[in-house]
């Protein structure tokens, strides 16, 4: 069991690098995707309607209508294809899973915002781990650096 265990927080993303989604939550989720021999980064934008499992499992199930059609896809937190996670909206719901979404059409599909000082606390956390996240790309990208490289 303990093997299993040292192999997760191995693999687990550090403890800031997430945001603190809720369900109801409207956001962006840049993916890594693959086409050909290329990689790119493409953004997902829509609304959580369930958080499942835990630790290194947990996942998100994103809902956006593309269309006039319903499209939903399951992101792995954990995943080094997830990039980032932008909190767009804070929503203002009442239930752990929104699945009663997918049955609503137009404007019935809106989920009420959640305003206050509790969302101005979040941001504020956002974009403090923001540039946390920053300055430690600054950091690692100084360190690369070689100075005898830097110079030819």
């Amino acid at each position: 069991m303990q093997l299993i265990q040292t192999i997760e927080n191995e693999l687990k993303k550090p403890a800031g690098a997430l945001p603190a989604v809720h369900v109801g939550d409207t956001v962006d989720v840049h993916y890594m995707i693959r086409e050909g021999d290329k990689e790119r980064v493409q953004i997902f934008t829509g609304i959580i309607l369930a958080l499942k499992g835990r630790g290194i499992r947990r996942s998100i199930t994103v809902r956006r209508i593309v269309q006039s059609e319903g499209v939903e896809r399951i992101f792995p937190l954990h995943s080094p294809r997830v990039i980032d996670i932008q909190i767009t909206r804070r929503g203002d719901v009442r239930r752990s899973k929104l699945y009663y979404l997918r049955d609503r059409v137009g404007k019935k599909t809106r989920v009420k915002e959640l305003l206050g000082e509790k969302v101005r606390e979040g941001r504020a956390a956002e974009k403090a781990r923001r540039e946390n996240q920053a300055a430690q790309a600054n950091q690692t990208e100084a360190v690369d650096v070689d100075p005898d490289t830097a110079e030819a």
